[in-house]
């Protein structure tokens, strides 16, 4: 299991916050692995308040990534990857990890909002890959990716993929009261009846809808890439505790802290009034003089976060950092997180932010090769859960 090594209390001050945060890391996330190399981030500086966005650097993958980069080889071009307009930005840094160049498709609305889409070249016979997240405006999106799961269908592809960064409906996986649908098992019979062979996602609300699909779907975790920002930084180890803003996360918050160097694990107890509306009630777990990082599957309004942060504070928390893979950022989400009470809000780029989102504490990481590692382990039937174990 990989954890993040973070230098002793012996060495660590706890005068002043500077003492805990440098810009080169002291620590770094290392792999089990005893020939395994450490991944890197080049953070780029930020420039009129837009946010930072680390690059993680090729050359020195760690192993199961350079090598396997290195070794690949698409014979007879029968591997192909296709992007939606959901984030074209990030399917062409996968199409960049992996050295393929993006497919020619064309894809339309009409007047009326109906949406065309036409293959500009031939699949026949070929493993395609779809990338298109369900991210808003949600129903646009998932409409687009139905309709381009057809077209590769009848264009005769031999598999089809669907790379969904951001699974949009994935909150609706239950009924919590009675006369409620579930909108999460709808859409994956849409996906299915479509025509998908296989669904790759990140980072899904809960691990159930993974069970609402009747074809494979690969799961891939986008902590190992905050893991390693987090290593960009200095924490001293006693100074840390990880927050999981609600009762749901805490599985997520403890496999966190568990790689964490073991931090302590501290809840917030709320009370949910409606949706996208939260009461924070209670803390359990000790934050006085900490760092916490609080850790969550998306940021969508901010109310929880923020409200959880408000309480991280009374209780005295030196510093909030707030970590998220998706930040779908609905209003009133930056007022809430620009308001001060985060020294950082870190997240990738499942969802494409536009620059109305920006503020200056945030973080935005790059989930490409992480994603285009996936894409070529999935197509060479080799193991994906090793990259994460």
């Amino acid at each position: 299991m990989a954890a993040l090594l973070l230098p002793s209390p012996s060495t660590c001050s706890t005068s002043s916050s500077s003492s805990l945060f440098y810009p080169r890391s002291r620590f770094v996330y290392k792999y089990s692995h005893a020939s395994a190399n450490n991944i890197r981030c080049e953070i780029s500086k930020s420039l009129n308040q837009k946010p930072f966005v680390p690059i993680i650097n090729d050359g020195i993958l760690p192993n199961f990534m350079h090598a396997g980069h290195l070794n690949h080889t698409v014979i007879n071009g029968r591997l192909k990857i296709f992007s939606g307009t959901a984030n074209t930005e990030l399917s062409q840094e996968i199409a960049n990890y992996m050295g393929l160049e993006l497919g020619m498709i064309k894809i339309k609305r009409f007047a009326d909002g109906e949406i065309y889409v036409q293959l500009q070249e031939s699949v026949r016979g070929c493993d395609v890959y779809l990338v298109q997240p369900t991210s808003p405006p949600a129903n646009e999106n998932l409409m687009e990716l139905l309709v381009t799961i057809d077209a590769c269908r009848r264009a005769s592809a031999k598999n089809i993929t669907a790379v969904i960064p951001y699974f949009g409906y994935a909150r609706a996986d239950r009924k919590t009261q009675g006369r409620e649908s579930i909108a999460a098992k709808l859409v994956a019979n849409l996906i299915t009846e479509a025509g998908a062979d296989r669904v790759l996602a990140c980072d899904l609300h809960s691990g159930q809808s993974m069970g609402y699909f009747d074809i494979p779907v690969d799961h891939v975790y986008c902590q190992p890439v905050i893991l390693d920002y987090l290593a960009s930084k200095s924490i001293c180890s006693d100074d840390l505790v990880v927050v999981s803003p609600d009762v749901g996360g805490v599985a997520r918050a403890r496999a966190f802290a568990k790689k964490l160097s073991d931090a302590p694990l501290v809840i917030v107890d709320k009370r949910r009034q409606g949706h996208n509306v939260a009461e924070v009630m209670n803390l359990i777990g000790d934050v006085k003089g900490k760092v916490a990082v609080m850790l969550d599957d998306m940021i969508d309004t901010a109310g929880t976060i923020s409200k959880g942060a408000a309480l991280l504070h009374e209780e005295g928390a030196r510093e909030v950092y707030a970590c998220c893979p998706h930040g779908v950022f609905s209003p009133p989400a930056i007022e809430r997180l620009s308001s001060g009470l985060f020294q950082e809000v870190i997240v990738t780029n499942t969802i494409p932010l536009k620059e109305e989102h920006y503020f200056p504490q945030l973080t935005v990481l790059s989930v490409a090769n992480l994603l285009g590692e996936t894409i070529w382990r999935v197509h060479d039937d080799s193991s994906v859960s090793s990259i994460f174990t």
